[in-house]
């Protein structure tokens, strides 16, 4: 388990050509779980990158593996804002330290990586989603919740082609079999989404050891509920825990505080 950075109250991040800046809170949490011995999740929030990564391979090699990614999206995150093809590139190179890894035991290392990054377009400020995986991010703003990322999985795939419906995909045999990764000897292929910055919106970047244990209600519930980020997080963590706990479970909040226009 790698965690970069931790809960912050309110921080102001100017924009790049002093267009303004945004004033973000966030919260982290994580947990082993009551079945697993190893905490297999990393995670990072340290502006302008908020994301969760979700080992695989057991033990050393999932750890790892996750801590390869959130170690090179620190490396991406030298500004208050970074572009999604840094975040690409960060990901190319933590797979290529996947690769390097050595021991018999590490040959099957690899993670699921999801999160949101501030960046730039224009002169605004948005949200770059971007997952590899079955990790996922949610958005909650003015009374809507959404699931922004789509999982890289077997089940998704079912889901698209018609053949199970999203409550049956939760207790699928399959539901743990993920089609993309970073890591496993195949170059990452993140997808992106752009979301703009706008003051009242919460992101939630998550592993599934949340998404398995808890429904999509219960969690906008608990996401919606008015408390902290740091407090959502952890209320979050222990949700999936009193549901049964079975896998690693880390959880990543972001509220945008205000969004300063530029002065002038």
């Amino acid at each position: 388990m790698t965690e970069i950075g931790s809960s912050s109250g309110p921080r102001r991040i100017p924009l790049p050509a002093d267009a303004g800046a945004v004033v973000l809170s966030w919260g982290t949490a994580t947990d082993v779980g009551h079945r697993r011995q190893v905490n297999e999740d990393s995670l990072i929030a340290v502006p302008p990158v908020f994301a969760v990564a979700d080992g695989m391979g057991g033990h050393a090699a999932g750890d790892l593996a996750s801590h390869a990614v959130v170690d090179r999206l620190q490396s991406a995150a030298k500004d208050g804002f970074v572009t999604p093809a840094a975040i690409g590139l960060a990901l190319a190179q933590a797979a290529h330290d996947i690769a390097r890894l050595d021991g018999t035991a590490l040959t099957g290392a690899g993670t699921t990586v999801t999160g949101v990054a501030l960046t730039v377009s224009g002169d605004d400020p948005y949200f770059a989603v971007f997952n590899v995986g079955d990790s996922r991010v949610y958005r909650w703003f003015e009374g809507e919740f959404e699931q922004v990322t789509v999982d890289h999985s077997v089940v998704q795939e079912l889901v698209d082609a018609g053949a199970i419906t999203r409550s049956q995909a939760e207790t699928h045999p399959d539901s743990n079999v993920i089609t993309r990764a970073v890591g496993f000897n195949e170059p990452p292929m993140p997808d992106y989404w752009m979301l703009p910055v706008e003051p009242g919106v919460r992101m939630v970047a998550c592993s599934d050891g949340l998404t398995k244990e808890v429904g999509e209600e219960r969690i906008q519930a608990l996401v919606s509920a008015g408390s902290p980020a740091d407090a959502t997080a952890r209320a979050l963590v222990q949700e999936a825990l009193e549901a049964g706990g079975r896998d690693n479970v880390t959880v990543v909040v972001v509220d945008v505080v205000e969004v300063e226009p530029a002065r002038g």
